[in-house]
């Protein structure tokens, strides 16, 4: 065989496994149930810290937390939504009881801003499963403080911490 047609055969090679291991990538694994980990935040320290509090400037944020069932065919349910602040304490149970989300269903909650308990390193621990392996729900956190001079918004997004 000629170097140059070895060559050319060698690329096309290297290119097929890198275009297949590029589509593993993107494919998303299907799962029947999981722990994620979301990050929010009740405030955000900005700006200098002051002299005498000897502490940064505080916003208070508002967070709205979005899970979504990102399967087309299949039910997820939302087993629970524990809140804990900056410490690790939990501050409480966001879902009474487990919660049904349809395909392509949401479900949402809220946390307000006059809420400030849960600190600058809040989070959630939101526990799901389903009756078959599904498409993983994607959960994001909207924070927010819109006031008519300014607004802040940022988005968090939940990850996998323990697989079912």
């Amino acid at each position: 065989m000629r170097p140059a047609r070895m060559l050319r055969l060698y690329a096309s090679l290297v290119l097929a496994a890198a275009t297949c291991l590029a589509f593993a990538q993107d494919t998303p694994s299907l799962s029947s149930g999981q722990s994620l980990y979301l990050p929010v935040y009740s405030h955000l320290y900005h700006g200098e810290v002051n002299t005498k509090t000897g502490k940064p400037s505080e916003t208070l944020v508002s967070t709205h937390v979005s899970i979504r069932n990102t399967d087309m065919k299949a039910p997820i349910k939302v087993v629970s939504a524990r809140y804990y602040n900056t410490d690790g304490k939990l501050l409480r149970e966001y879902l009474p009881a487990p919660r049904t989300i349809p395909p392509l269903g949401t479900y949402e909650l809220f946390v307000p801003r006059s809420d400030s308990s849960g600190g600058s390193g809040a989070n959630f621990i939101i526990d799901w499963n389903a009756e078959r392996p599904v498409n993983s729900p994607l959960v994001e956190a909207l924070h927010a403080d819109i006031r008519e001079a300014r607004t802040l918004l940022f988005v968090t997004t939940g990850l996998p911490i323990q697989s079912r």
